[in-house]
């Protein structure tokens, strides 16, 4: 699997995916509609320019197959702090996608940008991605109560976060050519 900026060509597959119930189950958005979901990716690819550049959003590929996508949002860089997000293709779920599209998204944050923390949200009924989240290392702090209103009525968060030195701690690094 492989992430790169995601193109305004993506919206398509990104639909496939958007508009399904299933996979909007916990999030405040969706099942999109074809206009949601082309605005969606075209303020995801305009976010490209902006500076300074708050929002890196990824296609995630299987070969040529667009699987999922995932977003890092930085929330502070005097603070050095971000969040991911990500959503998968049900008919990946299981197989990975959505931990490695979290490690790509994590090695951005750590690597390229410089954070000192990143953190992620889920609904707490949502077991698979907890469950990714616990698998790139981030730590449960707590809950949230009633951050969402989405359509089966108010919902809570599980923050998730991992820093710098224990994501380092656990992540092989090749050094690079400077080290």
């Amino acid at each position: 699997m492989t992430l790169s900026r995601i193109e305004l060509a993506d919206w398509r597959a990104v639909h496939s995916w958007a508009s399904l119930a299933e996979v909007c189950r916990f999030q405040t958005w969706g099942p999109n509609t074809e206009e949601q979901t082309r605005a969606f990716v075209m303020t995801t690819v305009e976010a490209w320019s902006q500076t300074p550049q708050q929002r890196f959003a990824y296609a995630a590929r299987i070969e040529d197959d667009l699987v999922g996508m995932g977003e890092l949002h930085v929330r502070s860089r005097g603070q050095r702090q971000g969040e991911i997000t990500y959503a998968v293709h049900p008919r990946v779920w299981g197989q990975g996608v959505g931990t490695a599209i979290g490690e790509g998204l994590l090695a951005r944050g750590f690597e390229d940008l410089g954070l000192h923390r990143i953190c992620a949200t889920c609904d707490p009924r949502n077991i698979g991605s907890a469950r990714v989240l616990g698998k790139l290392g981030m730590t449960r702090e707590g809950r949230h109560r009633h951050t969402a209103l989405i359509r089966d009525g108010w919902r809570d968060s599980d923050m998730f976060s991992v820093l710098e030195d224990e994501w380092r701690a656990v992540t092989p690094r090749t050094p690079s050519p400077r080290e």
